[in-house]
């Protein structure tokens, strides 16, 4: 499939999670520019998880070197226990396994003895979660972004884009996007880049996940296409 296709508008479907294998509807993306961190005062704050505002801020700063420079997150906006964190974690999957938990808004990367990196997450919104096996099919940077007929007719404002929204910081797609398979077939599902801090620990899509950029990245870079993923029930 087209990478420009690849994500776009789940949060505005109307197509049932049933039709999933190639069939699924398309969320709606969260778009716009992360704000700038502030009040340094707080630094040393601790989190229930035990991660300081201070250890927060150096994992969710600004990401310069990117093609599109990344500004920081606005944490203050995230419950501290959706920051990034090595956990506990027991499980009969494989180190590498993706897993999704999206009753509680969590992504695991499975690690080695029993643990995982946990990444707190945007998921599907009531009546668009879904659970199953799939895998990483294909990966994109920065992709261009083309809503699809269906979204243009619900919402003609984005006929703009028909011929393609380019890359970039308010491009829906986000920096990177991970791209769920089932037995061949593209699901159009995916997990992907937000800038929204607001929607972390939500459900705002039609069944695809979202991290926060910085977040996105470090899964992406330490993810192979056919990773397997599991999204477990809701």
């Amino acid at each position: 499939m087209d990478d420009r296709n690849s994500a776009d508008g789940r949060a505005h479907g109307t197509t049932a999670p049933s039709r999933r294998a190639g069939l699924l509807d398309r969320r709606s993306f969260l778009a716009g520019s992360a704000v700038t961190l502030g009040a340094l005062g707080l630094a040393g704050c601790a989190s229930p998880d035990g991660i300081s505002l201070a250890e927060a801020q150096k994992i969710y700063g600004p990401v310069p070197d990117e093609k599109f420079p990344i500004p920081a997150a606005d944490i203050r906006k995230v419950k501290p226990k959706y920051y990034r964190q090595t956990v506990r974690y027991d499980t009969q999957e494989a180190p590498g396994t993706i897993i999704v938990d999206p009753a509680n808004y969590y992504v695991y990367h499975i690690g080695e003895n029993g643990t995982a990196t946990r990444y707190g997450a945007n998921v599907g919104r009531d009546g668009f979660r879904w659970s199953g096996d799939a895998y990483v099919g294909r990966k994109s940077e920065w992709a261009t972004w083309t809503p699809p007929p269906e979204m243009i007719k619900r919402q003609p404002e984005v006929a703009k884009y028909a011929r393609g929204m380019p890359g970039g910081l308010d491009n829906p797609l986000g920096a990177r996007t991970l791209h769920l398979y089932q037995n061949g077939v593209y699901t159009l599902y995916t997990i992907y880049a937000t800038s929204d801090p607001d929607s972390i620990g939500s459900g705002v899509t039609s069944g695809c996940v979202g991290l926060l950029s910085q977040d996105m990245i470090e899964l992406y870079n330490a993810t192979p296409v056919k990773t397997k993923v599991v999204v477990l029930p809701a």
